[in-house]
């Protein structure tokens, strides 16, 4: 039989759902939840869970309704916890110590006692507090790159014909071949071996030369315009602007070169009264140097520095005993007024075919050579360049030290801080055929003196040694050459002004008018650098510069006012 199952009584709401009524034993209770970690919202919210927990129970974050709150009594008011830890002391007694030691450091930084950080001044140099904390968080700001202004003015009517980028050069190739000698001109006079010997404790001042030293241009070259005018090449242009183009890839600062063409031909020129032919100093070092007119560890004077160190480091270094090796023509640009005051320098014109075609374009490039090397009995003299690395920061640089167990290093250092200038140098020793550099180390007698310097140590290079050791690709370089050349050949006729961007790896080739530069003056005395030695001054024959304008009246900081006549 089966066991009787009986029917709940269900209250039924009519109304609605849930209970009809109240149990008895449950009315005039309130509800609250008995667990006061519990938090109860709506009895039934579906869309309660939408929220999450960031609403609900909101009427219950309080602990809920005050029945279920619990008071303390007076005693446990008067209950008190001791905390029986031991208390953690550090081994300067509490901080009191380094605090007072900190007082006392900073009451003598300010009384400019402190021999680590500095007084005021120190404070001073170094830009204030606020600037050292700035460099101490914000040390990138340290890396970003100098901003050097252009070199020449763009006009306004100036159209860009092309846009270069100078990263994109290192994949061209060209190996031209040897070079043909057309004509060879000037004398040079020996190196004297006694600088091989040399040595910084044996240093020797180094002397003002009142030797002449002309710079021509391509179109002023009367050599020159004699092989366009008969149809030697097509293209013509001076060794150092041939390796300016070559190592382009190197360079910095900014810079411009004047292309004409005429006819089929094509010359290159450095613009009237430009900075082309100066020297530039620690152009790719780490550390830039500041574009300052009015400084004289600026770019500009430190140019003019250098080059007058050059001109003056060429001729010392030579034996003045009258005995010359004469290349075979007379110097082109001496007049009869010169008669033993030009500097000694020979110049090859040497010609290349800028492709394997039959019909190639070639080009015609005068060469300088320095000296002249006895070689070994029997043997012919060789030809060399004379060059000198300049040292003006002695604090960093330091020659006097570590020319004497560290001449290698000094080189790899100063070639790495001047690759654009070493390598034109390099490359032009390779276009002359020179067998030797004779590269001079000369520093400022003192470090504010730039009208006094001393000649400390010399070193031999072999150019072709050279070209492996700086990695300077001739090949490269030629590559460069050709694919301007043809750049430039198929053009129209006409004035063309190719500039380096400062800041930017591009080379931009600008169509200029013809009389663009015709009314640029020779730069006033007065505007240019002072206190350097520039060597002789004398003036040559017409359409021809005499070195760089003399430099007169710069006042070294701390070592007294240049002496004028000096210059």
């Amino acid at each position: 039989m089966a066991a009787p199952f009986p029917v709940p009584q269900i209250a039924d709401n009519p109304d609605g759902w849930g209970p009809c009524s109240v149990p008895t034993h449950l009315k005039d209770i309130p509800f609250a939840p008995f667990n006061k970690g519990d938090k109860l919202g709506r009895v039934a919210d579906w869309s309660q869970s939408a929220y999450g927990n960031k609403y609900g129970g909101r009427g219950f974050q309080q602990g809920g309704p005050p029945v279920f709150n619990f008071f303390a009594n007076e005693e446990e008011e008067s209950f008190h916890l001791v905390d029986n830890r031991p208390v953690k002391t550090n081994k300067f007694g509490g901080g009191r110590r380094f605090q007072q030691n900190n007082r006392f450091n900073n009451q003598q930084r300010r009384d400019g006692k402190d021999g680590a950080r500095g007084g005021p001044e120190q404070d001073k140099k170094k830009g204030g507090a606020q600037q050292q904390k700035k460099q101490q968080f914000y040390g990138r700001d340290n890396n970003r790159p100098t901003q050097y202004s252009s070199s020449v003015e763009i006009g306004a009517d100036w159209a860009v014909v092309e846009q270069i980028n100078t990263t994109s050069l290192g994949r061209l190739n060209y190996n031209p071949g040897e070079p043909v000698d057309l004509l060879a001109c000037g004398s040079l006079e020996y190196y004297d071996k006694s600088y091989d010997n040399l040595a910084v404790k044996k240093e020797k001042p180094l002397e003002k030369t009142k030797r002449i030293f002309r710079s021509v241009s391509t179109s002023d070259d009367p050599v020159l315009a004699q092989m366009a005018a008969g149809g030697k090449a097509r293209v013509f242009a001076v060794d150092s602007i041939l390796t300016h183009l070559m190592c382009m890839q190197s360079s910095k600062y900014g810079w411009d070169l004047l292309a004409t063409r005429k006819g089929d031909q094509l010359f290159f020129d450095w613009r009237p009264s430009s900075k082309f032919t100066l020297l530039t100093v620690n152009e790719t070092a780490p550390e830039a140097v500041p574009e300052d007119k009015d400084n004289i560890n600026g770019m500009n004077h430190l140019a003019l520095e250098a080059t007058a160190i050059n001109q003056n480091f060429s001729q010392q270094v030579l034996v003045k005993d009258g005995n010359k090796l004469d290349l075979g023509s007379a110097n082109p640009f001496a007049s009869p007024s010169d008669a033993g005051s030009l500097a000694s320098v020979a110049y090859k014109y040497r010609k290349w075919k800028l492709s394997s075609a039959a019909d190639a374009p070639e080009i015609v490039v005068r060469c300088e050579v320095d000296g002249a090397l006895k070689g070994p009995e029997g043997a012919p003299p060789q030809t060399v360049l004379i060059k000198a690395l300049n040292e003006y920061d002695i604090k960093s640089q330091d020659y006097r030290k570590r020319l004497e167990n560290q001449k290698g290093a000094v080189v790899l250092s100063e070639t790495k801080n001047n690759k654009f200038k070493v390598a034109k140098w390099v490359a032009s020793s390779l276009l002359s055929g020179a067998d030797q550099i004779k590269l001079g180390f000369v520093s400022r007698a003192t470090t504010r003196d730039v009208s006094n310097h001393v000649v400390l140590a010399m070193h031999a290079l072999k150019p072709k040694d050279c070209a492996r050791s700086f990695h300077v690709d001739m090949d490269n370089c030629w590559g460069i050459v050709r694919a301007v050349c043809d750049l430039l050949l198929g053009l129209d006729e006409g004035a063309y002004l190719l500039v380096k961007d400062p800041n930017k790896e591009l080379l931009r080739v600008y169509s200029v008018p013809a009389d663009a530069f015709a009314a640029v003056s020779a730069p006033a005395p007065e505007d240019d650098a002072d206190g350097v030695d520039m060597g002789g001054e004398v003036a040559g024959p017409p359409g021809m510069d005499v070195t760089v304008p003399l430099v007169t009246g710069l006042k070294p900081a701390d070592s007294g006012a240049a002496d004028a006549d000096d210059a």
